[in-house]
């Protein structure tokens, strides 16, 4: 198939809209189920290309959530532990794959934002990822095969409209990519850049020690930047992106909206979290943005007297700001990515308020030392991998 037509653009107004091969080539995508919109299918190919480069570089299976053209969750396929089972609302008798995993992970970085989500995954969506993505509110989904029984379970969400692409794994672009904007044509070379721990072999910091899973996080946290809007930063943690800031004009505040992320994901491990008291009927979303809510400034918004009969079966003890900032100063071991250079040492600060002890960059600032020694004062290892990583 050459072409698929989309109902419409990016808004409703925008027709009409295909996708095509200019070369006359065959697509390398099929839909098997649904019919993906024109953003589902930029969200399908961008993932995508996170999921594969990822198990191309670690050897571990992947997958990614995306939403709005970028990464809202990616991870690799390590067990879970019963902390993350009950974070992630999973049933503790589903048999997980190491795939499977892979998804509970990405959608567990940041559930608010995965709500309706795009998934991609790096291998054969096999039935023990099928069963967990069943009950996720999720738009549709690209891997490279479907086991028959995986496929038939997904084929039956959203009254058998979920959208489920497969994408021929061997396809390789031209090296030559173009775009239009405003009836004008840009053309350059596609970003083919390998990312692999030699990019972390630059240590300019007094520590110079990089563990083995630190180098693991930090190439997650580049290859993840690669595909998410600029400006952005990645935060991560045990081969699980756990905060990404996305799209914004400013690079402190990148570092502050995904550091804010990874915090509420720290926060969410704490035994007065994972003890609130849901009713039975209340969804998984509600239960994801009840959270949210309890973890924020403004707690009394589902647990106030008049209000928290809603959502759970006894008023919750509120969590206090000593509580918070005592369970987030134990936080470490985290691993930080920034797709250009940081101009201040205020992001540096930042992440260390977040847990943060091994830091990638592309160095270049003319501030570069200043940072350099905000590192040294909280023993921090900060390597300058050279090259930027921007994504538009």
């Amino acid at each position: 198939m050459n072409e698929i037509e989309l109902k419409y653009g990016c808004n409703p107004n925008q027709k009409p809209a295909r996708i095509f091969m200019a070369d006359g080539g065959s697509l390398p995508v099929t839909v098997l189920n649904g019919k993906p919109g024109y953003i589902n299918f930029l969200d399908a190919l961008n993932s995508w290309q996170l999921v594969k480069e990822l198990k191309e570089n670690t050897g571990v299976v992947a997958a990614a959530s995306f939403k709005h053209v970028s990464p809202a969750g990616a991870a690799l396929g390590y067990p879970l532990d019963d902390i993350l089972h009950r974070m992630y609302h999973l049933d503790f008798g589903l048999q997980l794959s190491p795939l499977a995993c892979a998804y509970a992970r990405a959608r567990g970085a940041d559930r608010m934002s995965s709500y309706g989500d795009w998934i991609a995954l790096s291998d054969v969506c096999d039935m023990s990822t099928a069963q967990i993505i069943k009950p996720e509110v999720t738009d549709g989904i690209i891997a490279p095969v479907y086991e028959p029984e995986a496929l038939q379970i997904l084929s039956s969400k959203k009254n058998g409209g979920y959208n489920i692409v497969s994408i021929d794994p061997a396809y390789v672009p031209n090296p030559i990519e173009h775009k239009q904007v405003f009836g004008i044509t840009f053309e350059q070379g596609r970003n083919s850049l390998k990312i692999d721990s030699s990019m972390l072999d630059n240590i300019v910091t007094e520590n110079k020690t990089l563990t083995d899973g630190q180098k693991r996080d930090l190439v997650l946290s580049l290859i993840t930047l690669k595909y998410t809007q600029s400006n952005s930063v990645c935060y991560v943690q045990d081969g699980q992106v756990i905060g990404v800031g996305a799209g914004q004009q400013s690079r402190i505040h990148c570092t502050r909206l995904a550091g804010q992320k990874a915090d509420n994901w720290q926060l969410r491990h704490m035994p007065k979290v994972l003890a609130l008291p849901f009713r039975e009927d209340v969804s998984k979303p509600n239960r994801d943005n009840a959270i949210d809510v309890y973890l924020g400034d403004t707690p009394e918004d589902v647990i106030g007297e008049d209000i928290w009969a809603e959502t759970f079966n006894r008023r919750p003890e509120p969590l206090t700001a000593a509580e918070k900032k005592g369970w987030l100063s134990k936080v470490t071991g985290v691993a930080l990515g920034s797709d250009a250079f940081f101009p201040f040492g205020d992001n540096i600060e930042r992440a260390c308020r977040s847990g943060v002890t091994a830091i990638v960059e592309p160095g270049g600032s003319i501030r570069d030392q200043h940072v350099i020694d905000t590192c040294n004062k909280y023993g921090i290892v900060m390597a300058f991998c050279g090259l930027r990583l921007f994504h538009h």
